[in-house]
């Protein structure tokens, strides 16, 4: 008996032609072009601050990974945290003058000297910063967060006092500006008015108006209660 005589039989896999499924998987998912979902828009970048704070974080890593003893992160404590800061310094670019260098604690030196270039305190306490937050980002605890330990801040305070004594430019905290009391002193001024107008009535006739002094004066009072 013929094979052909039973009507048309599907194409080989060596036959050359499409496979009729195929096809018509490949001309819908042509004619649909792929869409995204509405209202989604592209990731905004990183700022500038997490820039810099993903690479300080990767730097301190790479340290404790190539420190000798091997150190982890876990074991990380004040004292490591300083060697760090102290292994930064010999990519400062700060002239800091030592003690017997004739321009010891000249803002601006005439002539170039031997002294070692380190890293600015500003920029320590910049970096401390960072790190003190990728740590605790990256599921540290702030307890034990070893970039602030007390060890920490006191190095960071003896640098800033050093360099602003070698360098002649002294390091002054920003002075908060106290909030000048405008709303009591119109409060107690209203007090003292209502007072006087509830003092200077008198007689029957004015006994409605020290009822409305008094209570203007409850209700001023409470308002510089309420201020302060």
């Amino acid at each position: 008996m013929d094979s052909t005589s039973g009507g048309a039989t599907a194409p080989g896999p060596n036959s050359g032609e499409p496979c009729p499924s195929a096809a018509t998987a490949g001309s819908s998912s042509a004619s649909q072009p792929q869409q995204q979902p509405e209202g989604s828009s592209p990731p905004a970048p990183p700022s500038r601050y997490e820039s810099q704070k993903r690479r300080d974080w990767n730097t301190f890593l790479q340290y404790i990974k190539n420190h000798k003893p091997p150190l982890t992160l876990a074991r990380c404590s004040g004292a490591h945290v300083i060697e760090f800061l102290k292994y930064l310094d010999q990519f400062g670019k700060t002239k800091v003058h030592i003690t017997g260098c004739p321009y010891f604690g000249h803002p601006n030196p005439p002539a170039p000297c031997s002294c070692p270039l380190k890293q600015a305190w500003g920029s320590l306490d910049a970096l401390i910063g960072r790190l003190r937050a990728a740590y605790e980002e990256n599921g540290g605890l702030p307890e034990s967060n070893p970039f602030g330990a007390r060890a920490v801040r006191i190095y960071l305070r003896e640098v800033r006092e050093g360099q602003a004594k070698a360098r002649g430019i002294p390091y002054e905290k920003k002075k908060k500006r106290k909030r000048p009391n405008v709303a009591v002193s119109v409060a107690s001024v209203s007090v003292k008015a209502a007072a006087g107008g509830s003092n200077s009535g008198g007689g029957e006739e004015s006994g409605g108006g020290g009822d409305s002094s008094a209570a203007a004066t409850s209700a001023a009072a409470a308002a510089a209660t309420t201020t302060v």
